[in-house]
């Protein structure tokens, strides 16, 4: 049942036609992070990049490097879109992606995780084997199926990935409208729709909107007699995320990915009209399939557990952030705060105060103030800069956070010498102090 299910040979119209937006849209990003000043911004402007911990061995090309980095991205993408060394180019733009990914964190977003993981599974499938240079220079390679495999892996992470984006919305700031209010907040100023875009029950109806959606698209387009009317929701609400939140190419994406769950056919006559169509029912079972369906499975697993993780640490993530990334919890709140660092001399005794601000950039320094593991990478990269000069620190951390409309409270434990501290991926931190919710009915938590 599993070998049928897994490699059954279908048409592969729809892997076909998605390899060519896909190439097109990976392009664009490659060119278009240096065209719009990003890779300026994040790579090239800072001189401390916050890297994810373990990763400070991945550290941006020296001078205009990241320029000649991301256009390779953008020329890989264009050889992905016309199938040319299609292996070769879909590797080379993986690598380089995902060590981009994994070198900043200052601009961190659940959709560069996903385009990690799209990359992936788009360099090991068959998207090469019809409407591709390679195809047309070896015909050998050139086929109109492709395994059953190809469309599941695809369906089952947009399943996990939409499924909790939804789940993760259902919590009482959320369901309140407050955060969707706070986020239209910030789009005032857009041309013909930004007033609009402040009226209350906006805020509501894009508040649960919200959660049906990424809740229910799926099985909506999963189901034939929901398929157009999902798909069409899909487009007003993707071009929705794309002209009002300015996320770059992953609306379009997302949209591309639809492709996925139409009928062969009907992707045929549209953009493939002279292509064949696969009408057989083989299977053919690949040698690799008793290392691939483990691998798979551990895989998914892992996507599985990966966004439940949270629930291991102690508080709430939205404010330690302790299991937040990789996890698909996405545009789920604001926060904001500010921080100064008392730098004390272990010899003498004398105190210096810091701003973040004084060493990296503006936006470093707001997510510095708000995000544990970059404050606690700041403190080590000032440590190690006050040991140059020959001097041995205690650092301890002064200021308060907010999330959402929640008051300003300390997130961090001014007594703990941070200096000293280490990191853990897997428990919690006991300098970040307890969550105080608005919510807590109890008055002696409301005064800090």
């Amino acid at each position: 049942m599993l070998n049928k299910l897994l490699f059954k040979q279908v048409d592969n119209t729809s892997l076909v036609v998605f390899r060519v937006f896909f190439g097109l849209l990976i392009c664009l990003e490659g060119f278009g992070a240096i065209l719009t000043g990003w890779v300026k911004r994040t790579f090239i402007d800072p001189d401390f990049t916050f890297t994810f911990i373990g990763f400070e061995w991945l550290q941006p090309l020296p001078g205009v490097g990241m320029y000649f980095y991301f256009m390779l991205m953008g020329i890989c993408g264009f050889l992905v879109m016309i199938g040319y060394k299609y292996r070769w180019s879909m590797g080379i733009f993986t690598i380089l992606w995902t060590c981009a990914y994994l070198m900043q964190k200052t601009s961190y977003n659940n959709h560069y995780y996903l385009l990690v993981l799209l990359c992936i599974f788009m360099w090991i499938v068959p998207a090469h084997h019809y409407l591709s240079v390679d195809a047309k220079q070896n015909p050998k390679l050139k086929k109109i199926h492709m395994p059953n495999w190809v469309l599941v892996i695809f369906i089952l992470q947009l399943f996990i990935v939409y499924t909790y984006a939804s789940v993760a919305k259902m919590y009482p700031d959320w369901l309140s409208g407050e955060v969707t209010t706070n986020l239209m907040a910030g789009r005032k100023e857009l041309p013909i729709i930004g007033k609009f875009l402040q009226q209350k029950w906006i805020h509501t109806m894009l508040t649960y909107v919200g959660i049906g959606f990424d809740l229910l698209v799926v099985p909506g387009l999963l189901w034939k007699r929901t398929r157009v009317f999902f798909f069409v929701c899909s487009i007003v609400f993707h071009l929705f995320n794309s002209f009002v939140l300015h996320i770059g190419i992953f609306p379009y994406m997302s949209l591309a990915l639809c492709l996925f769950f139409f009928e062969p056919k009907t992707i045929r006559n549209l953009f493939l009209k002279n292509k064949p169509l696969y009408t057989g029912n083989e299977v053919i079972l690949p040698p690799f399939r008793k290392i691939a369906i483990p691998i798979f499975t551990i895989y998914f697993i892992s996507q599985i557990l990966l966004p439940l993780r949270h629930w291991t640490f102690e508080d709430d993530v939205l404010w330690t952030e302790e299991g937040h990334r990789l996890s698909w919890r996405m545009m789920l709140r604001s926060k904001t705060g500010y921080i100064q660092l008392k730098v004390v001399d272990k010899k003498t005794g004398d105190i210096t105060y810091v701003k973040p601000a004084n060493y990296v950039t503006a936006k470093q320094a707001s997510r510095v103030a708000t995000k544990p593991d970059m404050l606690w990478q700041f403190v080590q990269f000032l440590k190690k800069d006050y040991a140059k000069k020959g001097t041995d620190v205690e650092i301890y951390a002064e200021g308060r956070v907010r999330v959402n409309n929640h008051p300003y409270q300390k997130l961090f434990d001014p007594t703990v010498n941070l200096a000293d501290e280490e990191w853990s991926h897997f428990s919690h931190h006991h300098w970040l102090l307890p969550f105080k919710s608005k919510y807590d009915t109890n008055d002696t938590t409301k005064k800090n």
